[in-house]
């Protein structure tokens, strides 16, 4: 998974210039945390603009991503926080516990059967608030290879209603659910934002 992200991450910042549910759902978590209060950005790509938000408002973040450019440029963007290269599937024990797991269009480079034991297994590490933010592509994909700004990768995508079923099996209470439509480069697709407590 690594490889097409280390090849196009100085573009990836460039191409999706459109955050707005993005930051929403950071704003959301700075409402919801406790301080001092301990994050997992999952899949957390350059660190922009969720790391970089997230410790703005006096959030301790651990950043997990397998692209190790990616992770050059988060420790670029985001001195104050810690990083690990990591399959998302397996983080490594010094990720430790967290108060809230963001996971920004990480799943959906996993095929759809492996979103619910991966977000299982991200259950385990939350304890305080225990609250999950998920962002993820809405669409009906599973381990499809596509070209994303002339690499290719292989995606996968879920309806909101598929989506939330997902989360609810892995054992998380879906509080909200937010639908937007994003231009992304020359196209313009539509996110979904779960908003979700473990139970």
């Amino acid at each position: 998974m690594s490889e097409p992200f280390d090849e196009i991450a100085e573009r990836y910042d460039e191409a999706a210039t459109d955050r707005e549910g993005q930051l929403a759902a950071g704003r959301w978590l700075l409402d919801e945390l406790p301080r001092p209060g301990r994050v997992l950005d999952l899949g957390c790509g350059s660190g922009l603009p969720t790391a970089r938000q997230l410790t703005d408002g006096g959030i301790e973040v651990v950043g997990v991503d397998t692209s190790a450019r990616m992770l050059e440029l988060a420790r670029r963007n985001v001195p104050e926080a810690e990083f690990h290269q990591a399959d998302l599937r397996a983080l490594p024990d010094a990720v430790g516990t967290v108060d809230a797991v963001v996971a920004f269009f990480a799943l959906l480079m996993l095929p759809r059967p492996q979103w619910r034991d991966t977000l299982a297994a991200l259950r385990t590490r939350l304890h305080g608030p225990k609250l999950l933010v998920l962002g993820m592509v809405e669409g009906d994909l599973d381990d499809v290879p596509i070209e994303f700004l002339g690499v290719p990768v292989r995606v996968s995508a879920a309806s909101g209603a598929g989506l939330s079923d997902t989360v609810s099996s892995a054992g998380y209470t879906v509080r909200a659910m937010h639908r937007q439509e994003v231009a992304l480069g020359d196209t313009t697709e539509f996110q979904l934002f779960v908003y979700a407590t473990a139970d």
